[in-house]
Formats: structure tokens, sequence, C-alpha cells
């Protein structure tokens, strides 16, 4: 097998260290540039001894010319903005992109600016393809650029999608009620995300304000034909990975659990990473640590007129770094689990 020379820009943040956990391993793979802004030319595995035996890189000082010149794919685990300043140039380069900031998930660019700032490279957003390869993996195959969708998008939309796509949602009763791990916000230094401003602790946060809510409109709205309205509460747990989203939804029409399972059956048949709950189970983030699954299941009540869905995923591998690579392998002609294969962390 030929492979497929990489580089992945910000490999020292927590999106940015599991892509190159999930990579180094990856058969079709050959790491060529790791880059960090905080550790310029030190050895990968002396800023990460987990690590040391299985990556001999240092951290890049080259341009973005030169790495360009070497990888035929670039990851950017870099934040927004800074994203869209470098993405271009990889581009003209001749390089495929899979960015994890929000730059290129949004259509609209006046959404996107609402939200974040203004646009950069507004043109390539008409080109980049919402990276969810569960909606959109044959336009996921045949582009250039992904923007890989945020953790709790990912969480939500999945476990609302069937129900969009057959108009059973009701448009403005949707309420998406998740907890995070810590590791969600960031390898960063700030003081409410310190281990005791955390630990022992559950709270809200962005209640109403947060970023990730037009990108599930987005792509309610799409699949069920008709503006959807999420009410997003994200909550902070103190735990390192994994997320749970409680979603609330009122029906167009009253169905049975039965039913409604079938339908989820159906609507993810042939998609590997998606798992639905036997009947009597629910999911749990300990059970899609470390890899990229979702987890679903779902009840009825009131008559088959409401449903609650449980949605369970990793929020740095399915979430992030895995769906990632799981756009990677769509993108080169890879089996789209090749380099997915590692089963959740047990216990």
């Amino acid at each position: 097998m030929t492979k497929i020379k990489v580089a992945v820009i910000g490999a020292s943040g927590y999106a940015g260290l599991e892509l190159v956990r999930l990579l180094v391993r990856h058969p079709g793979c050959e790491l060529v540039a790791l880059t960090s802004l905080e550790y310029p030319g030190q050895p990968f595995a002396q800023v990460f001894p987990a690590l040391a035996g299985i990556i001999d890189l240092p951290f890049s000082q080259e341009s973005e010319e030169k790495i360009a010149a070497q990888a035929a794919v670039v990851f950017t685990a870099i934040p927004h903005q800074a994203a869209m300043g470098i993405v271009p140039r990889f581009l003209n380069q001749g390089c495929r992109v899979v960015d994890l900031s929000a730059d290129f998930r949004f259509r609209d660019v006046a959404l996107y600016e609402k939200w974040y700032q203004a646009h950069t490279a507004p043109e390539l957003l008409a080109e980049s393809v919402y990276g969810l390869p569960e909606l959109y993996r044959e336009e996921v195959r045949r582009t250039r650029l992904v923007g890989n969708p945020g953790c709790y998008p990912t969480c939500v939309i999945l476990g609302l999608a069937p129900l969009a796509q057959a108009r059973l949602l009701q448009p403005e009763a949707v309420i998406a009620d998740c907890k995070s791990g810590v590791s969600g916000a960031g390898r960063q230094g700030l003081l409410a995300l310190q281990f005791c401003e955390v630990n022992d602790g559950f709270r809200a946060y962005k209640v109403l304000e947060h970023r990730h809510a037009p990108e599930m409109e987005q792509e309610l709205s799409a699949l069920a034909g008709t503006p959807v309205q999420v009410t997003f509460i994200p909550h902070l747990v103190p735990m390192t990975r994994g997320i749970l989203g409680t979603l609330y939804a009122s029906l167009t029409e009253s169905r049975s659990e039965g039913e409604l399972r079938a339908l989820y059956q159906r609507f993810y048949q042939g998609h590997p990473f998606v798992r639905l709950s036997p009947p009597g189970s629910l999911p749990d983030t300990r059970n899609v640590k470390g890899a990229n699954f979702c987890d679903l299941a779902l009840r009825v009540y009131d008559g088959g007129r409401r449903v609650v869905v449980l949605s369970a995923i990793d929020n740095l591998t399915k979430g992030a770094a895995g769906q990632a690579v799981q756009n990677f392998n769509l993108m080169v002609g890879f089996p789209e689990t090749m380099g997915l294969e590692t089963p959740p962390f047990v216990p």
C-alpha cells in the first residue's frame, strides 16, 4: 500500500494529539510534519512521553510552503480565525485539507460572521464539505476541503438526524441538554479549567450562547427541509473526555419506540461508527472512550408524541480527531474504518 504523507498543524492541542495518536498507527499514513506554536523544534516524544519510541519527529519549524511540499493531506487542528489564514495556502499548493476549526463548517458566511468574526476566505465555503460522513459520505469523497464538525454538533445531529429527515421533528421543540468532559475546552491554562475549579463540581456554561448551536441548526434544518430551532445547554462534567447528550423532541406524528428504532436502524445501515444500543440499554461515555463510535438509544412517551434520544461520543475521537481520520480515509479512497478499528478503552 502506498502511504499518504500527512502533516498535522497544531499537534500539541488535545485534538491534535489525538490525531497523532491515531495517525501514527494508521497503515496508510506517513506523518511527515507536526507543528506547535508552544514547542517549535522540540522532540514530540519529549513533550508527550506517552509516545516515546513511537514518534521520532520534532515539532517542525519549517514554513507552511515547505510543509505543503512534503504533505499530500494537511490536518489543521488550530483555533478558528487562525485556520482560515493558512488553509487557502495549503489548498493552493495542491494539498487536501481537513480543518478541525469552525472556519469551514458553515455554508452561509453571514451566519459564520454573526457567531465568530469576519471571514477572510469566504469563497471556500461553497466547496467545503461539512465532514459528517453519516450525512455527506459521497461529498467527502470528492472534496479537497472538509470542515470537520464540532463535538457537540456531532453528538446532537447524529442523535436527531433520522427524525429530521423523516419530517418527524417539531421544528421549534428541540432541546439538547449535553454534558462534556473538560478536554472539550482545549489544552489551555484557563483558571476555570484548573483541577480545583472543576473537580467535584457540575455546571452549565454559555447558556443559549454557545457557538455550536447554529451548526446544529444548519444541519438539522437541511435534513428537515424547514428551519429547526435547538435550545442547546452545555454542561461541564469533572471527567477528561466524553459527551453525553440528552435530546428532547416533540414529534409531528405519534410513533412507537419500535417504529423509531426501525427508522434509526435503516438510517444508519452501512455506517460503521453509529451503534444503536440494545433495548433496555442506555449509552455511557465509558463505552465510547478512545473510539470513533456514537452510541444511541431512544425512549418515547406521551402516547408516542414525544421522544428522548441519548447520544454518547468521545469528544476527542468521534467529536474531533477520529472523525477527521474517517474523513481523511474517504477523501483518499481508503476503507472508512482504516486506522479506527481500536476498540474503546475498557473499563
